[in-house]
């Protein structure tokens, strides 16, 4: 295989964006002209799922390809082993050279300390706890998406940048790309937006009125659940916009000719669906997340593949561009599961495991019982819980057989 057809390799990842949270998704609330321009000329895989709708399990899997406990990440605490392989090493092998930008939330961090702030965002990574990429450079956690703090390969110590998070990390990643290289490329854009805080600013965005936003079905209407929602879902989709407009300036600044660019989100958020809010919960606000693939090198035949792929399955896709083979989803549904329940405010309360398919969807508690059973083709915004129905018994009973 001849080293200089192999394409360049990004992948821009984003935080608590759900799957229908964009233009192209025909979500009224969401402005996306760059991700929408990028979506008319990507695969949309419009049944992905994240494996696990909490953040560090979701990114072991995403970095492994491997579910949780395999990927050595069980609990929100849990950093990523240092002999876990990576991506980052699969590629090495096959003669790329890879970078790394933004949010990490794999490493040792303090559980006493504030979510949101200093502590964690300049929380050191170790050399050897950063998944196997060439260059490093990003942070911990914080949730800080303006004047973020970076460390790494080139900044030994954390150092504060002046900016919108989501700009500064594209610029950054965007400079390493036009540089002159050994090899191809395989670059990572690891954002937090748009993560709480929602009302962290967004630069040259205006913040759309509370009363104005159109809410999914599921929301209750007319109490706190509601105005809650709208509150959270202005700051949300003002930041949304923001970092559609970072992604534009990678996606005209950089020669994309012979690069594979993937956009998609670790998970959601539910934002009131079902009167609950954050991520964790199994509902689809949660585990449903954007993927887009534009490949130059694979003909557009169809813009749409509604196969049961996972975020787990995107290390493999991404083996598979770097040898120049096709890859195909050859499951009937995907596993997703939150292996424990971290004691934070507002997230899913209870362990749980299931599977999704584009029809179906069974949810067991810790224990093994049914919890939730959806007919997603019937009932899209999971109104009705099957379990507990007589006439679905059998066919909950045969589903258990699958997780």
């Amino acid at each position: 295989m001849a080293m200089s057809l192999q394409p360049d390799i990004i992948w821009i990842l984003t935080t608590q964006w759900r799957a229908s949270a964009t233009g192209y998704s025909q979500d009224p609330n969401a402005r996306t002209p760059w991700i929408d321009g990028l979506a008319s000329e990507s695969l949309n895989y419009d049944q992905a799922v994240t494996p696990h709708p909490s953040g560090p399990q979701a990114r072991a899997a995403l970095y492994t390809g491997r579910l949780s406990p395999d990927s050595g990440v069980t609990d929100y605490w849990d950093p990523l082993p240092n002999a876990a392989r990576t991506i980052a090493h699969v590629l090495h092998d096959r003669g790329y050279v890879s970078a790394f930008f933004g949010k990490w939330h794999l490493s040792v961090r303090d559980r006493n300390a504030p979510f949101v702030g200093d502590s964690h965002a300049k929380t050191i990574v170790p050399v050897l706890n950063r998944g196997g990429f060439d260059l490093w450079e990003g942070f911990e956690s914080g949730f800080l998406l303006n004047d973020p703090w970076l460390h790494g390969t080139r900044i030994l110590k954390p150092q504060r940048f002046s900016g919108y998070q989501s700009d500064i990390l594209v610029q950054r990643a965007a400079e390493w790309m036009k540089t002159a290289c050994s090899g191809p490329r395989f670059c990572v854009i690891s954002l937090e937006a748009p993560h709480p805080p929602y009302r962290a600013a967004a630069p040259r965005v205006s913040v759309p009125s509370a009363e104005s936003l159109a809410l999914r079905a599921n929301v209750p209407r007319g109490g706190k659940v509601e105005e809650k929602a709208r509150f959270e879902l202005a700051g949300y989709y003002s930041n949304i916009e923001a970092t559609d407009r970072s992604i534009g300036s990678l996606i005209s600044e950089v020669d994309l000719t012979n690069t594979v660019l993937v956009f998609t989100s670790v998970h959601g958020d539910m934002h009131g669906s079902h009167g609950v809010f954050r991520k964790g919960w199994p509902y689809e606000e949660s585990i449903r997340v954007p993927l887009l693939v534009r490949n130059p090198r694979q003909p557009l035949l169809e813009r749409r593949d509604t196969s049961p792929v996972s975020l787990h399955d995107l290390p493999h896709m991404t083996a598979a561009w770097a040898e120049l083979r096709e890859w195909r989803c050859k499951r009937d549904f995907a596993p997703i599961s939150l292996p424990t329940a971290p004691a934070i405010p507002l997230q899913c309360d209870r362990p749980w495991r299931g599977f999704r398919s584009s029809q179906h969807k069974l949810i067991l508690n810790g224990d093994g019982s049914p919890w939730l059973y959806f007919d997603l083709n019937r009932d899209p915004w999971e109104m009705e819980n099957l379990v507990g129905n007589p006439k679905h018994t059998g066919e909950i009973e045969r589903s258990r057989v699958l997780i």
